[in-house]
C-alpha cells in the first residue's frame, strides 16, 4: 500500500494551532468557563472587524441565532419565511419552532443561491421574511433581494453560515441592511469555536431581546449578574427564553480563529484559485467567483458535472474516496428531505434548478489546513477519474 493511500485527506479538518490551544487553557484556568469576559470580548472584536456601528450576539450554535433573529422580528405562527430549498435543514427548520410556515423556493443555476425572480412568485398574504442563505461563501443578490423586501413589507435574516468574509459591493456580509445576519463557527467553517455563531444586527432593540431570549429570558446580562461586586442575586424572568448562550472556553477559541481569518480568507482564495486554474477543461461546471471588486469566502467548493462527463456524481465520489479523499454533497435539497417533502406536498419539478444541481454536485476539500501536496492529489484524482 503507498503512503498515498495511507493518508487519508479528510473533507475538512480544522486550522488549530497553539495559540487556540493556550487560549482555552487561559480560559479554564480564569474560574470563567461559561459565559464572561472571552465571550463578551469576542462579540466586541467580531462587530468591529466587520466594521463597526453593530450589535452582536454570541450563541451556541448558528441554528440559535437564526431561532433568535426570527424570534425577536416577530415570526410566530401562521407566518411564512421564504427560502431556497438548496440549503441545510437549519435554515428554515427555526420557522418551524416558532410555529410559521417555509416557502421553499428554487435557485439560480449559475450561483446556486436564492433565486430572487423564484421568491417574487412565492410571495403570500401570510409572508412576513426572506432568508436568504449565501451559498458557498458567494453573496446572494441582495440588491434585488431588498427590493422585494421593500416593496412587499418584508424583513430579511440572512444565514451566512457560509459567508464570513463575503462581500456584496463592497460591503462586507453583516453589514448589509437587513434586520440581522447569522455566522456559525462550526467545525468545517472559515473559521470555528469548535461550535457556535454571532448574531449581528444594527437595531438595538433587536439585539436587546436577542440577549435576554438566548438565557431563559433572564432581564440581565447573565456575566454582569455574577461578576457585580455588590450584591446581584436577584433577577427577573421576562419571557420564556433559550439556553443559546455561548461559553468563554468557546470564545477564547474564537478570538485566536478570528485574529487568524485574514490569512485564513488568503489561503483559501489561493486554493480556490488554484482548484479553477487546475480543474479547467475537465467535464465540470466549476464554482461561480465573486464579481470583480466582491470577496467570496470560499467556504465550499462545489463541482457539478457536465452533459460530458462519462461517470455519475456518485462513481465520482466513490473513486475518490478510493483514491483517499473525502468529499460531501450541499446539500440534498430540502424538497427531497421526508419532513418538508410531505408537509408541503413538495415535488422535484417544482425546482429544476436545484433538482438539476444536486444530481451532478460534489464538494471537495478545500480547508486552510490542507496541504500543497493534499490538494495536489485531489486534482490528480479527478483528472484521472474524469479526463
Amino acid at each position: 500500500m503507498t503512503s498515498e493511500a495511507r493518508s487519508f485527506i479528510p473533507f475538512a479538518r480544522p486550522d488549530i494551532t497553539e495559540a487556540e490551544v493556550d487560549a482555552v487553557a487561559r480560559a479554564l484556568r480564569s474560574g470563567w468557563v461559561t459565559t464572561g469576559p472571552e465571550t463578551k470580548a469576542f462579540e466586541q472584536e467580531f462587530a468591529a472587524y466587520l466594521g463597526g456601528g453593530l450589535h452582536a450576539v454570541a450563541v451556541n450554535s448558528a441554528t440559535a441565532g437564526l431561532h433568535l433573529a426570527l424570534e425577536a422580528i416577530g415570526i410566530g405562527p401562521g407566518d411564512e419565511v421564504i427560502a431556497p430549498t438548496l440549503t441545510f435543514t437549519a435554515t428554515v427548520e427555526v420557522a418551524r419552532y416558532l410555529g410559521a410556515d417555509a416557502r421553499l423556493v428554487d435557485v439560480d443555476p449559475v450561483t446556486l443561491n436564492i433565486d430572487p425572480g423564484a421568491i417574487e412568485g412565492a410571495i403570500t398574504s401570510r409572508s412576513k421574511a426572506i432568508l436568504p442563505m449565501h451559498y458557498g461563501g458567494l453573496s446572494c443578490d441582495m440588491g434585488a433581494i431588498f427590493a422585494i423586501a421593500r416593496r412587499h413589507g418584508l424583513q430579511v435574516v440572512e444565514d451566512a453560515a457560509h459567508a464570513l468574509p463575503a462581500t456584496h459591493q463592497g460591503a462586507l456580509v453583516g453589514q448589509l441592511p437587513s434586520a440581522a445576519a447569522v455566522f456559525s463557527f462550526y467545525a468545517n467553517k472559515t473559521m470555528t469555536a469548535g461550535e457556535g455563531g454571532m448574531v449581528v444586527t444594527r437595531d438595538e432593540a433587536l439585539a436587546a431581546r436577542m440577549k435576554v431570549m438566548r438565557l431563559h429570558g433572564i432581564s440581565r446580562d447573565a456575566f454582569d449578574r455574577f461578576s457585580s461586586r455588590t450584591p446581584a442575586w436577584y433577577y427577573e424572568i421576562v419571557a420564556p427564553g433559550f439556553k443559546y448562550n455561548l461559553t468563554d472556553i468557546a470564545a477564547a477559541l474564537g478570538r485566536v480563529q478570528l485574529q487568524r481569518l485574514p490569512a485564513f480568507v488568503q489561503r483559501r482564495r489561493q486554493m480556490a484559485a488554484r482548484y479553477l486554474r487546475e480543474l479547467k477543461g475537465l467535464p465540470l461546471i466549476l464554482p461561480a467567483d465573486a464579481p470583480v471588486g466582491d470577496t467570496h469566502a470560499w467556504h465550499l467548493f462545489v463541482l457539478r458535472l457536465s452533459d460530458a462527463a462519462r461517470v455519475t456524481r456518485d462513481d465520482v465520489i466513490q473513486r475518490l474516496s478510493d483514491a483517499g479523499i473525502g468529499t460531501s454533497v450541499h446539500y440534498v435539497p430540502l424538497h427531497r428531505q421526508p419532513y418538508w417533502r410531505d408537509r408541503y406536498g413538495l415535488t422535484p419539478e417544482q425546482f429544476p434548478h436545484a433538482e438539476r444541481a444536486y444530481q451532478r454536485m460534489f464538494s471537495i476539500p478545500l480547508f486552510t489546513a490542507m496541504s500543497d501536496e493534499e490538494q495536489g492529489r485531489v486534482i490528480t484524482a479527478l483528472r484521472a477519474i474524469l479526463g
